[in-house]
């Protein structure tokens, strides 16, 4: 069964750091681009940061770039997200995405390019 899981959200103080991890099982080939996106109440959803695990170069949003770091581990089958200097803009559900089917050059970036996504892990961060 191919699927995505994430979890390491929680409650944090501004400022502080979180670390998100996104398991990705079953037949999904690590050359597949994986994104993190954020959803908030009310509002769109967000390209946050992408990778292609084979090659483990990052490609950030615009919430991420200056403190968002994004990192795979192909021998865990793992995407990872680091967080720091979190604020409260920050509080949203986090999700991962894979783009399974995406044949065209360049990162996507939005969430209609990405075909597989996990339920997501809450963030909330407090002023």
């Amino acid at each position: 069964q191919v699927e995505v899981v994430e979890s390491g959200g929680g409650l944090v103080q501004a400022g502080g750091s979180l670390r998100l991890s996104c398991v990705l099982s079953g037949r999904i080939s690590t050359t597949v681009p994986v994104a993190w996106f954020r959803q908030a109440p009310g509002k769109e959803r967000e390209f946050v940061a992408g990778i292609i695990p084979q090659y483990n170069s990052p490609v950030n949003g615009d919430p991420a770039k200056g403190r968002f770091v994004i990192v795979a581990d192909i021998t865990k089958n793992t995407v990872y997200l680091a967080m720091n200097r979190l604020h409260s803009e920050d509080t949203a559900n986090y999700l991962c995405a894979a783009a399974r089917s995406y044949e065209r050059t360049g990162f996507p970036r939005t969430p209609t390019e990405f075909d597989l996504w996990g339920r997501g892990t809450l963030v909330a961060v407090s002023s």
